[in-house]
């Protein structure tokens, strides 16, 4: 019997993430299907149901605009998902319950530190933006340690309100863009603002020597975060493909307690971006 699972968000016609956990399935000679599932953005709690009990799936992946709601809906839920505050991945278990967890946070960390070899611990880190994207990469950005992480925000009381929220974890503080003193080793996009060709205004001596951009975005061309990291001497500038699929790869460990590897599925998608 094939296991079945699925991505849902709207719109969803653009996920990468069937052709990402095809390829995990494949390596790991797991017998699934996994499919893209746009929901009806007032539907999600009656959209779960059917997933469950009509559809059959084991589990899903949550994406824009659901994460927040199904955080609302889904009681048991894992540490990682309860500090987010947002759920992207579900657990359909075979009594009908639901577990739900946040693999977004991991998937970034392991994108910086292990794909692209970028040290947080002991840095300056700014993270811009204090929405839904922000809040599930906090808890473990602060479990590297790093001698800051300031959040800076257009709206500098939700930086404040995410700063407070974490507070216990480590050194982190928010503010409004106008209050970012440079200089930072390590500069996270967390708004969706790159992929409209818009760029926080963020002071020309931000970086640091040596210093490391990451936008969470992923696009087939360079984000306008991007293009700013280049044009400032960023050392590496990153784009999100890498988080997507390392946050991909947990999920399926969530559901198949196997690990795959994610170089090779990286490479792939950047490759076929390329042709």
């Amino acid at each position: 019997m094939t296991d079945k699972y699925a991505v849902i968000g709207h719109p969803i016609s653009h996920s990468k993430s069937p052709l990402i956990h095809k390829e995990f399935a494949r390596q790991t000679e797991q017998d699934l299907e996994y499919s893209a599932i746009e929901v009806p953005v007032e539907e999600l709690e009656s959209s779960l149901s059917q997933l469950r009990d009509i559809l059959k799936l084991k589990g899903i992946n949550i994406t824009v605009p659901f994460k927040e709601q199904a955080w609302q809906l889904v009681q048991n839920q894992s540490t990682r998902a309860k500090r987010a505050g947002a759920i992207n991945t579900l657990v359909f278990n075979d009594d009908g319950s639901m577990f739900g967890d946040n693999t977004d946070g991991v998937g970034l960390c392991r994108d910086l530190t292990v794909n692209n070899g970028i040290e947080l611990r002991g840095k300056r880190i700014l993270l811009l933006g204090a929405g839904g994207a922000a809040r599930g990469v906090i808890e473990p950005l602060l479990s590297y340690d790093p001698v800051e992480l300031f959040v800076a925000n257009r709206t500098a009381s939700k930086a404040h309100a995410l700063a407070d929220l974490f507070s216990d974890l480590g050194h982190i503080r928010g503010g409004g863009f106008e209050d970012i003193k440079p200089q930072f080793d390590v500069v996270i996009n967390a708004t969706a603002a790159s992929l409209q060709g818009e760029v926080p205004p963020l002071p020309d001596d931000l970086l640091s020597d040596n210093a490391a951009c990451y936008d969470m975005m992923y696009s087939d061309s360079d984000t306008a975060f991007i293009s700013w990291a280049r044009q400032h001497g960023a050392a590496q500038a990153v784009d999100g493909l890498g988080m997507l699929i390392e946050q991909a790869a947990e999920a399926f460990r969530i559901w198949r307690g196997v690990k795959p590897d994610t170089r090779s599925v990286i490479e792939l998608i950047r490759h076929q971006a390329s042709d």
